[in-house]
């Protein structure tokens, strides 16, 4: 079954029991927000529910509809209202990073996202053709299908590359038997080759947007960094673009953890 939560009038999820337990654990879900079953006809706090003492018929005031958002994160409100938390205020691209959760960020059990500088990345592009770039998205995919179990960006990236070599071997193929069209003076490119180029890039396109879905779910839910994609930036960066924000969100994450290991009793 999935749950919807609700908290201050606004609603999230669907979430699952696991999912719940997960978020509650880090901080991202409170004892105190309401939670609503697909078959409930009441709210009832989290702590009940997840104790197992809901009744069918449990009777809670039912909260006020409203837009659904990504997943709930406890907002501290000002940075010396983070800094108490546990966090000074680090400032991602504009946006006062006190409205994420300070807590979870630093009590967070999800592996880092690989911390390759993104001009590292693209310098190693430059040197290798493009083939790092590749390798550096099937790493970054990988980790993402860890910590977003329903990331589909791994799968897309993988076909694109089998495609890719499906592509190189038609290509050879037909480079062997037709090296000159008569009557021209240039090489002539096999049709079936180009086809398959073109359906490579059109995976691949398909990959940076589940990617793009992918990271701002898990940045907006189990890892609260308030985490907002540009479109047009991933259309045309792709990689690169992700890089840049995992490499804010990792120095994020660590200076979480130091504030917050500095104003704890040890």
């Amino acid at each position: 079954m999935h749950y919807q939560i609700s908290r201050n009038g606004q609603e999230y999820g669907p979430y699952t029991l696991e999912d719940l337990q997960r978020y509650l654990a880090t901080g991202n879900v409170l004892p105190t927000d309401l939670a609503k079953g697909e078959t409930m006809t009441e709210w009832v706090p989290v702590s009940q529910l997840l104790a197992g003492n809901v009744a069918p018929d449990a009777a809670y005031p039912a909260a006020e509809p409203a837009a659904e958002t990504s997943a709930p994160y406890t907002n501290v409100g000002t940075v010396a209202g983070a800094a108490n938390a546990g966090y000074s205020g680090f400032d991602y691209g504009g946006r006062d990073f006190a409205a994420a959760n300070p807590n979870a960020l630093a009590n967070s059990p999800y592996p880092d996202a690989p911390n390759l500088h993104w001009g590292l990345v693209l310098l190693f592009a430059v040197l290798t053709c493009s083939l790092f770039m590749f390798i550096w998205n099937l790493i970054v995919a990988a980790w993402l299908k860890r910590v977003q179990p329903n990331a589909t960006s791994l799968f897309y990236y993988v076909g694109a590359g089998v495609l890719l070599v499906i592509q190189w071997a038609v290509s050879a193929n037909y480079s062997m038997h037709h090296v000159f069209e008569p009557g021209l003076h240039h090489y002539s490119g096999s049709p079936g080759g180009l086809f398959i180029g073109l359906v490579v890039w059109v995976v691949r396109l398909v990959a940076r947007y589940s990617q793009k879905a992918s990271l701002e779910e898990h940045f907006n839910g189990p890892e609260p960094a308030g985490l907002e994609l540009n479109g047009i930036m991933v259309f045309f960066f792709g990689g690169l673009y992700f890089q840049y924000h995992l490499n804010r969100i990792n120095a994020m994450k660590a200076e979480a953890r130091y504030s917050a290991g500095a104003i704890r009793p040890y």
